[in-house]
């Protein structure tokens, strides 16, 4: 889980300021009178849309200010955004935020928690049909395996890392354009094998699109820590304090519905995180050699 298209093309504006004042709106608490809040489209966004309403809306009362919901196209849009100062506060993919860090001064706030407090996390997977002769990832030698996007950590960057620990050659690399796209690549046969994380396989059990006894997972990442929310770092220190709190401070409920598509069960509620949390995303990325024109 790119060659970088930066546009915003397709950016669905959602405004929820509901119960808001304008005194409060305008007050200098708030950049130029609201927060604006990016999501990058990890799942279909009409599906995504509706339960980050819900987050934005209680951050919209916590805040006193309103938030300005923005699904964008991919990373390399969420980044740029933030680095044009046109996002206070981001969740980017846990890969996503390394480069948004060095390039955009993104910092990282929050994540999400279960239900005991703890900090949640998921893993990157390859799937293959059950009566696939492959039973390890080096079996996919000459093979062809769905990605999802480029610079996503689960749908990209470990699937490559596997590739390249076991020293398997020869694997023709199809970008999807999305975890269900990938997914969906390998239900219809086109590939033969997909990426399939942990999430959008929680997902996809969920709505009961993927028949797990027609198919098998050969390769299974380390843990991987939840997506972060973060701000944008050149903001005043007070205002992103006021962030941070306001952002704990939410309750399970405001949460829960984002946290299902991440695989958070049972759910809990947001819990602070720091640069130290991603170390391994960051290691990963230097080990691969990554840059920011390679999400």
């Amino acid at each position: 889980m790119r060659a970088f298209s930066v546009v915003l093309a397709a950016t669905l504006l959602l405004t929820t300021a509901c119960g808001t004042t304008n005194s409060a709106a305008n007050s200098g608490d708030c950049p130029n009178g609201k927060v604006r809040f990016g999501v990058e489209p990890y799942e279909d966004p009409e599906k995504l849309k509706p339960a980050y309403e819900v987050l934005a809306k209680a951050l919209t009362s916590k805040l006193g200010c309103e938030v300005e919901l923005q699904v964008v196209d991919d990373y390399a849009a969420e980044v740029l955004a933030m680095r044009n100062d046109k996002l206070e506060i981001a969740q980017f993919g846990p890969l996503g935020y390394v480069f948004a860090s060095q390039k955009a001064g993104a910092e990282p706030m929050v994540s999400f928690a279960d239900g005991s407090g703890k900090l949640t996390s998921y893993t990157a997977g390859i799937w293959v049909p059950k009566d696939s002769p492959a039973r390890k990832i080096e079996d996919l030698a000459g093979q062809s395996l769905a990605l999802s996007s480029v610079g996503s950590a689960s749908g990209d960057a470990l699937p490559r890392y596997g590739l390249k620990k076991h020293d398997v050659g020869d694997v023709k690399l199809d970008y999807a354009g999305g975890h269900p796209e990938a997914m969906l690549s390998l239900i219809n046969g086109k590939v033969a094998a997909a990426e399939i994380n942990s999430q959008t396989l929680a997902t996809a059990r969920s709505a009961g699109t993927f028949d797990e006894s027609r198919f098998r997972q050969i390769w299974k990442s380390e843990p991987i820590p939840n997506d972060p929310i973060t701000v944008r770092g050149d903001l005043d220190p007070a205002f992103k304090d006021k962030v941070r709190k306001a952002l704990l401070e939410l309750e399970t409920a405001d949460v829960e519905k984002v946290g299902a598509f991440l695989d958070v069960t049972p759910p809990g509620p947001l819990v602070q995180v720091d640069n130290d949390t991603y170390k391994v995303l960051f290691d990963l990325a230097a080990t691969l050699g990554l840059k920011e024109e390679d999400v």
